[in-house]
């Protein structure tokens, strides 16, 4: 009886006993993979935080070796400029009595455009006139004495000494013949100097004195618009041209005769064809700039002198040898991706969050964009102005 109850005894639940769970062991297996995957999270946020923050750009593959005929090539803003002007003046001081021309005034060459008081060397022309009859009239005199001293001396009635006076006082009468005749040229010089003349065909840009002024010569180089004294300045707008600075480090991009256009902020909408005329064999060192001067080849009236204007340089037409040439493919990338590494070009290229060195072989620049002659294949994205401490493998994430 009693081995009867301690077997049913064994058999009974007892349910004060917590019961096992079968999810433990799976759990526990899922533990150090928990802990793996936040391990790498962790790294990889803090490689996020630690990248460089960079913009980036695309490298272009277009066809052909250099920009098309007719590109633009380089940009600049100068003035226009008549390259024929004058400061018109008198050549003698005085004042004005005359004053044939207005601001716009279209004069000839040699056409009167002014005239001084003039009555005080017209007396003096008349009183060298009159010195000059007066010197002839003595000559006259003195050759006529000349002669009958020869006379008399031929027949022994004169001493030869006689003669001699009478020959000198005719060489006196012929200098002072000479002087009087140069007295009167000069008179009559400082006379016609009363007389302001055009020195070339042109249009007067600017009325610089009233009738009634005191005008003065002016000596060459003065500025048009303190010129004090001038009477007007003139202009010939056939030869209006502009004067632009250009860089002295984009100076060698520039080619004898090569073609432009010109914009003038008067007339934003209107283009004008144009030449390079010349490159000045000076620079300003204040500025390092080289002054340029382009011919307009199709000027109208609307162009005024001293105009803001600017200057698109073309890429000048190409020889080919044959039309059905086909143009190599370029690669060109920005000018701000380009960098130097050992001295060498180099750019960066973004790729799965790390940015990868590239040596490349750089061509010209135009309009901002670097020829890539070797090193890329044009599909590229790039990092654009890499900071000097970017670094082959470095972690990167895109602005934006």
């Amino acid at each position: 009886m009693t081995d009867l109850k301690g077997e049913l005894a064994s058999l009974r639940i007892d349910r004060d006993r917590p019961a096992r769970s079968p999810w433990r062991w799976p759990l526990l297996l899922l533990v150090p993979v928990l802990i793996l995957l936040a391990a790498f999270y962790t790294v990889r946020a803090r490689d996020t935080l630690r990248a460089a923050e960079v913009q980036t750009a695309s490298a272009t593959l277009s066809s052909g070796g250099s920009a098309a005929a007719g590109s633009p090539v380089l940009a600049a803003s100068g003035y226009l400029v008549a390259r024929r002007k004058a400061v018109v003046s008198a050549k003698i001081q005085g004042r004005l009595a005359e004053l044939r021309v207005e601001e716009g005034s279209r004069v000839r060459e040699g056409q009167l455009i002014a005239r001084l008081e003039s009555s005080d060397y017209e007396a003096q022309v008349r009183r060298a006139a009159a010195s000059l009859e007066r010197a002839q009239a003595d000559l006259a005199e003195n050759e006529r004495q000349a002669r009958v001293a020869r006379g008399l001396a031929a027949e022994k009635i004169t001493s030869q000494d006689s003669l001699d006076a009478a020959e000198s006082r005719v060489r006196l009468a012929q200098a002072a013949l000479s002087q009087a005749r140069a007295d009167l040229s000069y008179a009559e010089a400082q006379l016609a100097n009363t007389r302001i003349l055009a020195p070339f065909t042109g249009t007067v840009v600017k009325k610089m004195a009233e009738v009634g002024e005191s005008v003065a010569p002016i000596p060459p180089g003065v500025n048009l618009s303190t010129s004090s004294g001038a009477v007007v300045a003139l202009a010939d707008l056939d030869t209006l041209e502009v004067e632009v600075d250009v860089s002295e480090s984009n100076v060698a991009r520039l080619l004898p005769d090569q073609p432009a256009e010109v914009t003038v902020e008067a007339f934003p909408d209107r283009k004008y064809r144009a030449v390079l005329r010349q490159v000045i064999p000076t620079a300003d060192r204040t500025k390092a700039t080289v002054q340029v001067k382009v011919t307009i080849l199709d000027k109208d009236a609307q162009l005024r002198p001293e105009m803001s204007a600017k200057v698109q340089f073309l890429e000048p037409k190409r020889e080919t040898a044959a039309s059905s040439v086909v143009a190599a493919p370029v690669v060109t990338v920005p000018a701000g991706a380009v960098a130097q590494r050992d001295g060498k070009p180099v750019v960066f290229e973004v790729a799965g969050g790390h940015a990868r060195q590239l040596g490349i072989v750089a061509g010209p620049e135009r309009q901002g964009q670097v020829v890539v002659k070797e090193g890329l294949r044009g599909t590229e994205t790039l990092v654009v102005r890499p900071p000097d401490t970017l670094k082959d493998g470095d972690a990167v994430r895109i602005k934006g």
